[in-house]
């Protein structure tokens, strides 16, 4: 079996996301030609993540008396994330990936997974909800009730993000995620590997610029998200991205309706930590004035015209 994963058919890397964005991603070019920039030290950082992938493999799956694996590898199905399974597939380490359905991921992303599932040396298991969790919520609180407060919002990552997490990370001593020091200032102190937690945490791209990573998949071929070319850098759930504008935080275009200090489901959050912050009555109103007027334009862009 091939060990790579190819460039992605037509229907996968061209599929224009039906929003605002896309006539502007149309006339701005692909994100490799927008992005593919490696820094003069990307040979050095490519050798380190390749040494911390094959150092996890040899730790935490030969090295097991089992025979099973204890590390994973977490994928939103993102660049960062597409460029570790192909490392991983490259390398031909057996290393297991998981990917997390919430249910509410954009279409484009959903075509990528069964691309992804299909190309993959690495086996891929993908975890969703529980079912009757999510059919409560949604009873309760209503399909959009992300963008009534970040307390209900949180809730609906719990139930469509972390308890799958948990199933996934059940029983492994390490896992492999695609952060990096540049995506947000939460996460400028990412360390390369951290051993913070019981759970040890691999980061082999956190000294990756944004230039490295679509380097990378320009030079290798490497299936990604369209949603990428219509400047939407960080990918989650449909209605909690949007894309971005020239300037702003890489995750700005997640959960934009919310205070920066809240920008986090949960994933990578360290259990010590508190993102939250307090929550002021102005606060809340400017969320939901803000995720109103997000949906009014993004019902504007897909209208007839």
């Amino acid at each position: 079996m091939s060990t790579s994963i190819t460039a992605a058919p037509d229907d996968v890397v061209s599929a224009w996301p039906t929003t605002g964005a896309a006539n502007a991603a149309t006339a701005a070019g692909s994100a490799i030609a927008r992005n593919a920039r490696p820094s003069a030290d990307y040979s050095k950082k490519l050798a380190e993540a390749q040494a911390v992938l094959a150092q996890a493999a040899t730790q935490f799956v030969a090295d097991q008396p089992s025979g099973v694996a204890s590390v994973t590898q977490a994928s939103s199905l993102g660049a960062e994330d597409m460029v570790i399974s192909h490392l991983i597939n490259s390398l031909q380490l057996d290393i297991p990936i998981f990917v997390l359905e919430t249910g509410r991921l954009h279409q484009e992303t959903l075509a990528l997974l069964d691309q992804f599932k299909a190309s993959s040396r690495a086996p891929v298991t993908v975890y969703t909800p529980v079912n009757e969790s999510v059919v409560q919520f949604v009873a309760r609180e209503g399909k959009d009730a992300m963008y009534q407060s970040i307390a209900l919002r949180k809730e609906c990552c719990n139930i469509r993000k972390m308890e799958p997490l948990g199933r996934a990370l059940d029983g492994k001593k390490a896992w492999i995620s695609g952060l990096r020091r540049e995506q947000s200032g939460a996460r400028a102190d990412v360390p390369l590997i951290d051993t913070s937690e019981p759970r040890t945490k691999l980061n082999p791209l956190a000294n990756w610029t944004w230039g490295d990573v679509w380097h990378y998949i320009a030079e290798n071929g490497v299936a990604y998200n369209p949603l990428h070319d219509a400047f939407f850098p960080s990918i989650g759930c449909e209605p909690c991205t949007r894309a971005i504008s020239l300037g702003e935080d890489f995750r700005s275009g997640r959960w934009w309706w919310e205070d920066e200090s809240a920008k986090e489901c949960g994933l990578h959050v360290k259990q010590h930590s508190d993102p939250d912050g307090d929550v002021s009555p102005r606060s809340t109103l400017r969320t939901i004035a803000s995720a109103q007027a997000s949906q009014t334009e993004a019902a504007l862009s897909k209208a007839p015209a």
